[in-house]
């Protein structure tokens, strides 16, 4: 039996300009026009399940931040029917509702594994988080407003730029270990841990064309997120779709035997 590190080597990585993940993006709204019915039931499912948090946890912020937190790193596991719909388009295969309820059923263990692992991690940055507010904010941080006025446009001190700086730190090794994994273990017979390093290795080899991807990730997750919620419906299943395309130009797994 191969090892993770020798199933990974037989992995190759494509290197692409960085004008690239525009190009994933066109790629995915093409999926989205050509089959909107999977996208817009995941973003409205999304929609829901953040309007029903912040109509329940308006004055929580740590039951706020938690659980809005484990969504958007567990939000790739939810998103896997979405990549097999963009892997039937792109093998001319026909997409109905029983290939996304077929993509739900919990029957790949190594995607399941993995589900828990980013929970475990979106946790461990909450409680690190938490920790660093509560030991240093002036006063006790109980809502999302306390945030705001006590953290973010607090006049003197430095505990925004360090809070800022933390989420940075633990968000890069969890998007390293993510961004290409979920696609590459839908895709092909490979193990979780192989599926990582390949991961990984993208993004040590393509730091910059990577770190741009993130912030085009970031960045047009918070523009959906901004007003109440409401691009998620549209703007999810896109970002969803142009990951499994980013998956397909950055690596060439053909070595690698197939899932059907």
């Amino acid at each position: 039996m191969k090892t993770a590190a020798e199933q990974a080597g037989a992995v190759r990585l494509r290197v692409q300009p960085l004008s690239r993940p525009g190009v994933w993006l066109r790629a995915g709204w093409q999926d989205f026009r050509h089959c909107p019915g999977p996208g817009l039931l995941h973003g409205a499912l999304a929609w829901l399940f953040g309007f029903v948090l912040l109509q329940g946890a308006a004055d929580r912020f740590w039951l706020l931040a938690g659980a809005f937190t484990g969504f958007l790193l567990v939000a790739p596991i939810v998103a896997t029917a979405l990549y097999a719909v963009s892997r039937a388009l792109q093998q001319g295969r026909s997409v109905g509702w029983r290939l996304v309820v077929e993509s739900w059923r919990p029957n790949h263990p190594n995607l399941m594994a993995f589900g828990l692992l980013l929970g475990l991690a979106g946790t461990g940055w909450v409680l690190t988080s938490a920790a660093l507010i509560t030991a240093w904010a002036p006063a006790p941080v109980n809502s999302p407003m306390d945030f705001v006025r006590l953290v973010v446009l607090a006049q003197d001190g430095w505990l925004f730029e360090a809070w800022l700086l933390l989420g940075a730190v633990l968000a890069a090794p969890v998007f390293a270990s993510s961004v290409l994994t979920i696609p590459l273990l839908l895709d092909r017979r490979i193990g979780l841990w192989a599926a990582v390093l390949v991961s990984w290795r993208c993004v040590v080899d393509l730091p910059v064309l990577m770190a741009l991807w993130a912030a085009c990730l970031m960045g047009l997750t918070a523009l959906a997120m901004a007003p109440a919620l409401l691009g998620l419906p549209v703007l999810l299943p896109i970002l969803a779709h142009a990951s499994w395309h980013a998956y397909q130009d950055l690596v060439d797994a053909s070595a690698v035997p197939q899932r059907t």
